[in-house]
């Protein structure tokens, strides 16, 4: 009895192909759907103005978005470097550390804008699950979801030791905590929620199974 062979498992290079062009059919959906708020900032941030640019949702969401290339030209220069030196699974591993710091940073940028009571209003703090959900709204909850979303989604693809769930959950749990703790230390007229800290850790273990087939393994 003959057995035909079982057909090969597709090259790596076509899993990262997939991989980043689910990222940009992503950003390109999220672009759509903000670009009108994103054209407000677009003169102030191009005349280079503080105000009005880094220190709004829109104007950070725009100058991110335009770094996009620059982020692309880090993270190929680095799997080129990785390649000439012989590592293994260079283009996953450069593609997992510039998407988990450039994907995670602007988020965090933006929970940590000060509001109009900063240094006056002294810190708040919400410890009752659940309570300040209800409060968030639909916008409210997605922005959460997103603030660790990416290195949810990239840090087991770096990382072997992280590549669990739980341990996702633990990562992305811990630093919220940190967020909201500094947003609490530094009077920045903000409700340090253990809400947030909820849906920001369950928006990083969403990302997480998302890019569970890429997880990298010991040895790989």
């Amino acid at each position: 009895m003959t057995h035909s062979p079982s057909p090969s498992a597709p090259p790596r290079r076509a899993h990262l192909t997939v991989l980043v062009g689910l990222v940009a059919i992503g950003l390109a959906g999220a672009v759509f759907a903000v670009r009108r708020p994103l054209m407000m900032s677009a003169p102030t941030c191009l005349a280079g103005r503080w105000h009005g640019c880094l220190d709004t949702e829109n104007g950070v969401l725009l100058v991110t978005l335009a770094g996009l290339p620059l982020a692309a030209a880090v993270g190929w220069a680095l799997a080129r470097r990785r390649q000439a030196a012989g590592v293994t699974s260079a283009w996953r591993m450069s593609l997992a550390e510039v998407g988990m710091v450039y994907g995670t940073v602007p988020f965090v940028w933006m929970t940590m804008m000060p509001g109009p009571g900063a240094g006056i209003v002294p810190g708040r703090v919400s410890l009752v699950p659940l309570r300040d959900l209800v409060t968030m709204g639909t916008l409210g909850i997605a922005g959460n979801l997103l603030i660790l979303a990416a290195l949810g989604f990239f840090a087991p693809m770096r990382f072997a030791s992280l590549a669990s769930v739980p341990r996702i959950l633990a990562l992305c749990a811990g630093c919220s905590v940190l967020v909201e703790t500094a947003q609490y230390v530094f009077q920045l007229d903000r409700v340090s929620s253990v809400d947030d800290v909820l849906v920001n850790a369950a928006g990083g273990v969403l990302a997480a199974l998302a890019s569970r087939r890429w997880w990298r393994t010991p040895g790989s």
